[in-house]
């Protein structure tokens, strides 16, 4: 049971080593195995066929084979499985940087008081952050006036028009 432990052990050390210095096979293998060798999948099928092989060795009347069979198949799924978590991790691409024009059609409120045909200031969230924008308006608006965007001529000024209720 002693070598399982050992093989469980050596993977938890690997899966750490690989955290530490990411990268560092597949940037060797140069995508030989399209991500299939890197690191966290050896690591993974390392770690699982040890502990495996150790429960199987130390729960049942089997032998080292049979322990070490049954541990590489579970190291294969884990191997399995971390490979297609590191592909998912890897292609998440959902995370659009928010830009000033998606700010058209929300509402904020003003920050300091618009004159008509002048500059005043309105509170908005751009990607869930509050964000403080120069605001121009056809009349005048109020401070804590309710507005909502109706354009972004600049990335620092928006045009506003008050919330009609």
């Amino acid at each position: 049971m002693g070598p399982f432990l050992g093989l469980g052990m050596a993977g938890i050390v690997l899966l750490a080593f690989s955290l530490a210095f990411d990268g560092l096979l597949e940037g060797a293998l140069d995508g030989l195995f399209d991500g299939w060798l890197s690191l966290p999948v050896i690591a993974g099928f390392v770690s699982m066929l040890g502990f495996t092989g150790a429960i199987v060795l130390g729960t049942t009347g089997l032998g080292p084979g049979a322990a070490a069979a049954a541990g590489a198949l579970a190291g294969a799924g884990a191997g399995g499985l971390t490979y297609r978590v590191c592909r998912a991790l890897a292609r998440d691409d959902g995370g659009a940087a928010p830009r000033t024009s998606g700010l058209v059609g929300s509402a904020g409120f003003v920050v300091t008081a618009v004159p008509a045909g002048g500059y005043g200031e309105v509170l908005l969230r751009l990607g869930g952050q509050p964000v403080k924008y120069a605001a121009i308006a056809e009349g005048p608006l109020a401070t804590g006036a309710e507005v909502w965007v109706t354009g972004t001529p600049s990335s620092t000024l928006v045009s506003v028009r008050a919330v009609e209720r």
